[in-house]
């Protein structure tokens, strides 16, 4: 027996052009000799779709679909995640499913049971999950169907839920395990996956084929890693990172295993290139081209053009040098250096006069009140403005540069500096977006060594550094990270070795700020826990403020 994985990059919603794109991969398949073809999870409509779930129109169109998958099972079987209905009126009125179609028919339908209610996931708002747990019999032989989280269940110390659909399904004599899923990536989630498919063929010692989503829908990356099993327990093949793929494997050489092939998994590398992929298909799937960013010769900025260019092309992406009369004369040179290096547009309009205007006509009511906080964000509002204005009278859609430190403590204007149409780099810290910078530059200088190495500063004031009202970024960093992904509270922290005051400083100044967090771009998530849907926090409550 010969089975395909099929790996693709679905549209939520796209519905002609996520099944043209599995029939053509059937039509491959077909080529091949192949007995059985799987796509991922929710394939036809894209995941996660959330309340498009709710459209009885948009339901009519995955069926549609499988109507037309069903047909193209004649030679070939089609293993395909679609929502599902619920015929009877107790229950969510939508399933999670695993249709398995053969012969121009479909032979069984299997409804998710383990349904994340956590981080990202919302199912149990849509759908009702699995009370029937059968198995496939193909082809001679028998096989266990299961969608996405029903195999996650199993290794932990703490198990999420009651029941393993496995468990259930295994002692019917199953030769081998298929299962459809949407994983979305984190830098440490691919490593995490193999340990789980591990457990399970482990567990029940038997060979498992997992397909997986590739690509980025909004916020949310897919970097693909479809996986085969061998019952032994090895890797026989974990497919590309972030690229479409399909790909046949023969059953008995799968049984036989013996092999180990498991790609390299680089934290940096994998941040960089999710980036890149998350900054292409925001762009292309809502039918922008073009974009804009504030290029200011700091870190933050020239890291985010970068992954900009390479996600879009030179010919696309444009920035606007927008110096004041605190802007040093090297971090000119070296945002006009990298564009330079980058071959984008650039333009430069310095905003002194712009900002003299502005406290020109507040003078009267200002008074003789001290410089402070509000003439820096008069700055970064002008420049908001100003990148707006390109954005509107020429079509760039504007790339926030923030990162996830900044982001976390409040360092970002309102309307300013956080302005934009996706945030790029606000699920990654600062000490890591130093990191970015270094493994981009690892072929040869890209970013300007001295965007590097300077001390990092907004300059909205003489002399200004980030150090005058932070911790050291290692430091800082560390203390959001317990607070943040690790959900750690301050006594925790505290008993960690971290000066008690600044803990406490720090954990407020996140809470405080939850409100510009509300109001920003989507944030490309590549963290275990992103700022945006995955991270609900009320915006007013009394919890370390």
């Amino acid at each position: 027996m010969k089975i395909t994985i099929a790996q693709l990059n679905y549209h939520i919603g796209n519905f002609e052009g996520n099944l043209a794109k599995m029939l053509e991969a059937v039509s491959q398949a077909k080529k091949e000799g192949s007995d059985i073809i799987c796509f991922g999870e929710l394939a036809t409509c894209g995941y996660p779709p959330r309340d498009f779930l709710d459209f009885d129109d948009f339901i009519k169109h995955t069926l549609h679909s499988i109507d037309k998958l069903r047909e193209a099972a004649d030679e070939i079987a089609i293993v395909v995640g679609s929502p599902s209905v619920n015929p009877v009126p107790e229950g969510k009125d939508l399933y999670n499913s695993a249709y398995f179609l053969a012969d121009q028919k479909i032979k069984y339908v299997q409804h998710k049971t383990l349904l994340p209610t956590y981080d990202i996931f919302d199912e149990y708002r849509y759908f009702e999950p699995a009370s029937a747990f059968d198995i496939v019999e193909y082809k001679g032989k028998k096989i266990a169907l299961t969608v996405c989280e029903d195999i996650w269940n199993i290794g932990n110390e703490n198990p999420l839920y009651t029941v393993c659909p496995l468990d259930l399904m295994i002692p019917k004599g199953v030769d081998f395990i298929l299962n459809v899923s949407a994983s979305p990536f984190s830098f440490s989630h691919a490593e995490e996956r193999l340990n789980i498919l591990r457990n399970n063929v482990q567990r029940y010692g038997k060979a498992m084929f997992y397909v997986n989503h590739v690509g980025a829908q909004t916020e949310i990356i897919f970097d693909g890693g479809s996986v085969v099993m061998s019952p032994d327990g090895k890797v026989y093949e974990e497919m590309e990172y972030f690229t479409e793929a399909v790909r046949t494997f023969e059953l008995d050489s799968v049984m036989k295993g013996g092999q180990e092939n498991v790609q390299k998994k680089d934290k940096i590398a994998l941040i960089h290139d999710a980036l890149v992929v998350g900054v292409k298909d925001y762009f292309g799937k809502l039918g922008f081209k073009k974009a804009i960013l504030g290029l200011s010769g700091g870190i933050d900025s020239a890291v985010t053009a970068v992954l900009a260019q390479r996600a879009l092309g030179k010919e696309n992406v444009r920035v606007l040098l927008m110096p004041s009369q605190f802007s040093s004369d090297h971090s000119v040179n070296d945002a006009r250096e990298l564009a330079e290096n980058l071959g984008i547009q650039y333009d430069i309009i310095e905003i002194k006069d712009v900002y003299d205007a502005f406290l020109g006509k507040l003078s009267p009511i200002f008074k003789d009140a001290p410089f402070n906080v509000t003439e820096e964000n008069i700055q970064a509002r002008t420049r908001g403005t100003l990148l707006m204005a390109l954005s509107n009278k020429y079509g760039n859609i504007l790339l926030n540069t923030t990162n996830k430190s900044e982001m976390a403590v409040g360092y970002g204007t309102l309307y300013g500096d956080l302005a934009g149409g996706m945030s790029v780099i606000a699920d990654v810290y600062k000490m890591d977006v130093y990191r970015l910078a270094r493994y981009i530059n690892k072929d040869g200088e890209v970013i300007p060594e001295n965007s590097i190495s300077k001390p990092p500063s907004a300059e909205l004031r003489p002399d200004q550094k980030d150090s005058d009202s932070l911790p050291d970024y290692e430091i800082l960093d560390q203390i959001l990270y317990e607070y943040i992904e690790k959900v750690q509270g301050p006594e925790e922290i505290i008993a960690l070795g971290y000066e008690a005051a600044l803990v406490h400083r720090i954990l407020r100044l996140v809470n405080i700020n939850e409100f510009k967090r509300y109001q920003t771009a989507p944030v490309l998530r590549v963290s275990d826990k992103a700022f945006g849907v995955g991270r609900r926090m009320p915006i007013v409550g009394k919890y370390l403020s």
